[in-house]
């Protein structure tokens, strides 16, 4: 295993890092998921990332449990939450968004869901248009003066949301947030490499990046049609199966199918290759894994070795792909 710091700050992240969305709580039993975790970690995993959203709360706990289970040094390991859409179905105003209320409330329910005393990460899970961003960079400051939140951060904001937190946090001497939490992909990248630019110097902003397989469509899985079993075949999921495919859907999977031609004449996996190429950004500090069973992990964590195997050329090859 790779370790990255975290933008700035000095904390040291492994390169892949493995989290619950989707999985924890509904598709994987808990003897799945713990097996999961412990696979994670017997390859050099030290972050695993959540949110109180995760099938309402309960991926959380079951993360916790399952750590708690395996007796994981809490000085080995980071586990994140995200706050903003509430852990209940039907959330109330106060159950939700960003106020000082909803943020404090929501990290105490994760504390407790995840058994720890402290949160290593908490995320923003996406900007509140009602809540002034003043009032949740100052909350965001209590909860690290109070010893319950180490390091916070955003998911999905803009580049000028976030520079605007950062301006409120230096006018008034707060913990600046440290870490994005972006869509990061082959088809997904205009935010990460563009918008962002200018905020991995100043404030030497971190990312842990989500959907690095584009949720399987860069695997192939896809290439021939969408398996009602399979994520984007999910009722509950059609909204992402929109956004994944994009439109018109042949067009993208048009490069994924000479992506996946690619991968196998290069003696590489889709999924490694994909993954890979998020590695090579060196301004991504942790590329956050998605699994349903162990080999599917176990297959996905090889993405390193990939790195020292391709060269230059080999990845020019890649980016043609997408051109």
């Amino acid at each position: 295993m790779q370790y990255r710091r975290l933008g700035s700050t000095g904390l040291q992240l492994s390169a892949l890092s493995f989290g619950a969305w989707v999985t924890f709580g509904g598709q994987v039993p808990r003897d799945v998921a713990r097996d999961l975790v412990a696979t994670a970690w017997d390859n050099g995993v030290n972050f695993f990332d959540n949110a109180e959203v995760y099938t309402h709360g309960r991926a959380e706990q079951v993360m916790g449990d399952v750590i708690a289970d395996l007796r994981l040094p809490r000085d080995g390991y980071c586990v994140s939450s995200k706050v903003y859409f509430g852990a209940v179905a039907e959330p109330r105003p106060t159950q939700r968004g960003l106020s000082r209320k909803h943020v404090t409330d929501a990290c105490h329910a994760a504390l407790k869901r995840l058994r720890v005393d402290y949160l290593d990460l908490f995320y923003c899970h996406r900007p509140d248009p009602d809540a002034p961003i003043g009032e949740t960079a100052l909350a965001m400051d209590t909860l690290i003066r109070q010893g319950k939140v180490l390091y916070w951060g955003t998911s999905e904001w803009s580049a000028a949301q976030i520079a605007e937190a950062v301006a409120f946090a230096r006018a008034n001497h707060l913990h600046l947030p440290s870490m994005e939490q972006p869509q990061y992909n082959l088809l997904h990248r205009e935010r990460v490499e563009r918008e962002y630019a200018d905020l991995y110097a100043d404030p030497g902003l971190g990312t842990t990046i989500w959907s690095p397989l584009a949720s399987g469509l860069l695997t192939g899985k896809y290439n021939d049609g969408i398996d009602p079993a399979s994520r984007l075949g999910q009722e509950s999921l059609q909204w992402l199966q929109a956004s994944v495919l994009g439109d018109p859907a042949e067009q993208r999977l048009h490069k994924v199918r000479a992506f996946t031609a690619l991968a196998a004449e290069l003696g590489e996996t889709p999924a490694q290759l994909a993954i890979a190429w998020c590695l090579r950004n060196p301004h991504v500090s942790s590329v956050i894994l998605g699994a349903s069973r162990v080999p599917q992990l176990e297959q996905n964590l090889g993405a390193l070795a990939v790195l020292g195997r391709l060269g230059g050329a080999e990845w020019q090859r890649v980016e043609a792909a997408f051109a």
